[in-house]
């Protein structure tokens, strides 16, 4: 045996002399309860789907916002419907407020990093709007205060968070709460919600467009 394939032998086996699971299997065994309580919000997603997909079609918005990962993933959201999850399909009003890297330094610099995301809230969303706002720890004070700023213009909002009883929680209108202590796995829950709900917003416009109301 060479000297790399003793190391790397050595490194998954615990102190006991056993076979240690690699860290990955620990990581894809977090996703279980997860996944397994995802699949029991299935129903809720795909109503914010038909919800979301009347909304656009009525020429409403939809508005998103997080930080960090959540940023990149309401950017992702964002992207899908501008541009498309996978079936062709005209693009739909949507704005990732963390991608408007001038307007968060501008707001940031005079009005503090709390008003970030609601002072956009307030110049881009309008009565009747979805703002989709994701925290993995659901108390980021500048989503929950954009959160409260669509509350205040009559948006519906809803939150992807982690574990339940946070503030963003109560504040939404909906939460889809992700029960795990585990940021990275929070994330990877909140990218598949998002996949059900382009396909649920896809699924809707194709039944508008088969019925002949769209």
């Amino acid at each position: 045996m060479s000297v790399a394939a003793g190391k790397l032998r050595a490194s998954v086996m615990d102190r006991a002399g056993r076979t240690a699971h690699p860290a990955g299997l620990r990581h894809l065994a977090e996703l279980d309860g997860p996944l397994r309580d995802l699949r029991r919000q299935a129903r809720r997603i795909d109503q914010w789907g038909r919800t979301l997909a009347d909304v656009l079609m009525g020429g409403g918005r939809l508005l998103t916002a997080g930080n960090g990962g959540s940023a990149a993933e309401a950017q992702h959201l964002a992207a899908e419907l501008v541009g498309r999850y996978r079936d062709e399909r005209a693009p739909l009003s949507a704005i990732a407020l963390c991608a408007e890297s001038a307007a968060v330094t501008a707001i940031g610099n005079d009005y503090g990093a709390k008003e970030v995301f609601a002072r956009q809230v307030r110049a881009h969303g309008r009565p009747g709007d979805v703002l989709v706002a994701l925290s993995t720890s659901g108390a980021s004070p500048n989503v929950l205060a954009a959160v409260d700023a669509a509350a205040e213009r009559g948006i519906l909002t809803w939150a992807l968070t982690g574990a339940p009883g946070n503030p963003l929680a109560a504040r939404a209108d909906e939460c889809l709460a992700v029960d795990s202590p585990h940021t990275a796995t929070v994330q990877e829950i909140h990218l598949i919600a998002i996949h059900l709900l382009c396909e649920a917003v896809d699924a809707r416009l194709a039944g508008l467009e088969g019925s002949g109301l769209r």
